[in-house]
């Protein structure tokens, strides 16, 4: 988990909260009452527009539907590189992260996968990440 100072303790609009709840296993989506599902920080549905959004475990594994790899990165993920970047489809949403815990050159699409919350080599900060079920 990255340090965080008093300066950085303004949560970025609910994403941080998910983070924590995704770090101690407890990641969620939220679902409307047509079963839509979408990421926090949500109010609205955005295929529907429904305002009654319920939060709902998210299912594990996941699988890779299409990824990519960086060879040269942003200089912000510069000592992470080389990096598989992947979308993941985890249930009624997908979820963009970081493949973690393999050769980014062994990642295929299909490969099953859990959420992991990881921290950049780069920035310190925490970022989504996947690993290998």
């Amino acid at each position: 988990m990255s340090e965080r100072s008093d300066a950085d303790d303004i949560a970025d609009a609910g994403f941080d909260e998910w983070l924590d709840a995704a770090e101690t296993g407890d990641a969620y989506y939220l679902e409307c009452p047509n079963g839509h599902g979408s990421l926090p920080p949500r109010r609205v549905c955005p295929d529907c527009g429904a305002t009654d959004l319920e939060a709902v475990v998210l299912p594990e594994p996941g699988e890779i539907e299409t990824f990519t790899i960086t060879h040269v990165p942003t200089p912000a993920f510069e000592d992470d590189a080389p990096y598989a970047t992947a979308i993941v489809n985890v249930g009624p949403v997908r979820i963009t992260g970081q493949v973690v815990g393999i050769d980014p050159e062994a990642v295929e699409t299909g490969l099953e996968v859990e959420l992991e919350i990881t921290v950049s080599e780069t920035t310190g900060e925490r970022v989504i990440g996947f690993r290998p079920a």
